[in-house]
């Protein structure tokens, strides 16, 4: 879940560097690409990692069937580490995604208003297919972190495991969206189908 949500912001991000500098994207060089994968998966790593070191624990979750973070531990060590993963593996990859996509939104405009370049159409595309893959992602994704902040902060027993299951569910299930958004926004992809 955290790769992903870092994955979008960094793509997010990306996309608005693209799209708002004037020369035309370098395709040859991976190097950067390179980069943002491996400090994405090195952020998530960390932020991943502490419950095995004693800053909060993983038990079951729900009815016992997945494991994740100990949501309903009522320590200062278990709540501040969920605090912490709330606000840097949610609530500011969004705040970038959001900042990144605002500003990609007000240059697509002023581009549109002025004139139309070849290639900003598909610019535009890809935009929507990662808007809705950020919405779907919020989608699933809200839910789950609504529960696990009741159940970590709320009244002992204020989420049963049962109440728990759906909001689990479709966040896990999340990464199977992105493919399905993918395969019905691109074009390419749709014409080939």
């Amino acid at each position: 879940g955290i790769i992903s949500l870092i994955s979008l912001a960094v793509l997010s991000y990306e996309r608005c560097c693209t799209m708002t500098r004037a020369a035309e994207p370098d395709t040859t060089n991976y190097r950067k690409t390179w980069t943002a994968i491996i400090l994405s998966w090195t952020y998530s790593l960390l932020w991943t990692l502490p419950p095995l070191f004693g800053w909060s624990s993983y038990g079951p979750e729900g009815p016992g069937i997945t494991c994740s973070v100990n949501w309903h531990s009522k320590d200062a060590n278990n709540a501040s580490y969920i605090i912490c993963l709330f606000i840097f593996c949610l609530v500011i990859p969004f705040a970038i995604i959001v900042y990144s996509y605002g500003k990609l939104l007000c240059a697509v405009r002023q581009v549109s208003s002025i004139h139309k370049r070849p290639g900003r159409s598909r610019e535009q595309r890809i935009l929507v297919m990662v808007v809705v893959m950020v919405v779907c992602f919020l989608l699933c994704w809200l839910p789950y972190a609504a529960v696990a902040l009741l159940a970590t902060f709320g009244q002992p027993g204020l989420i049963t495991p049962a109440a728990s299951i759906i909001p689990a569910i479709l966040a896990k299930s999340s990464t199977v969206y992105n493919p399905i958004i993918y395969v019905f926004l691109n074009k390419q992809v749709s014409e080939m189908l």
